[in-house]
């Protein structure tokens, strides 16, 4: 089992993280900037950010995967790339990254167009896909000694769009995930599954990939 923090574990992709986590055996962390009010059994919640990365990293001494789920949205726009370059370097060396970026920098089809470069793709949420999309390069240009893995969530990810756990996912590789019937959606709580597979079995060393049904 492994020892996991993992910093927004009280947001929507974080807390589905930290129950599959926990319920999965592994020591778990969650870091948020307050506690929250109703807390899982089994982990041990830590009041952070990532505003303050050498106090964070301080709280989470001895975890062997630090995942990263905070947007770059509201307050984070344009702070959260420069943030987590200064976790990846301050982090103890042999230290796991996880990072869960968003849909659109995932490929729309196989040696395709971005999904954020379709005419589709809604204007509005460009700033928050673009740093995400920043934080993945960063990671792909960073010390070829850190391990990390990045995951592109489906399309339709969002609290605004639970689902249900079933247990299943498919990883598309670069490419986003659709349906039959082109549809690009996953669950929290199958995303979660996903991640804690990955740091279970991991098969995605200085990668990204995407997930959905």
């Amino acid at each position: 089992m492994s020892r996991i923090a993992v910093i927004g574990g009280t947001g929507y992709a974080g807390s589905h993280i930290v129950n599959e986590a926990v319920n999965r055996g592994h020591t778990v962390l969650s870091v948020a900037r307050t506690a929250p009010a109703e807390r899982v059994a089994g982990v041990t919640y830590i009041e952070g950010t990532l505003l303050d990365v050498p106090g964070l990293v301080a709280e989470i001494q001895g975890a062997e995967v630090v995942i990263v789920t905070v947007p770059a949205r509201g307050a984070m726009l344009g702070l959260l790339r420069p943030a987590v370059a200064e976790l990846v370097a301050t982090l103890q060396p042999g230290t796991r990254i996880g990072v869960i970026g968003g849909a659109g920098g995932s490929l729309a089809t196989p040696g395709g167009p971005r999904v954020i470069d379709l005419p589709s793709f809604t204007e509005e949420y460009k700033p928050e896909a673009l740093e995400a999309i920043g934080i993945l390069e960063d990671l792909q240009a960073g010390d070829p000694s850190v391990d990390w893995f990045y995951v592109h969530p489906a399309g339709g990810f969002g609290a605004w769009n639970p689902g249900e756990r079933t247990g299943t996912y498919r990883d598309g590789g670069d490419v986003v995930v659709t349906d039959e019937a082109g549809e690009s959606f996953i669950s929290g709580a199958d995303l979660a599954v996903a991640v804690i597979d990955e740091v279970e079995s991991p098969k995605h060393s200085r990668e990204r990939f995407t997930v959905g049904y």
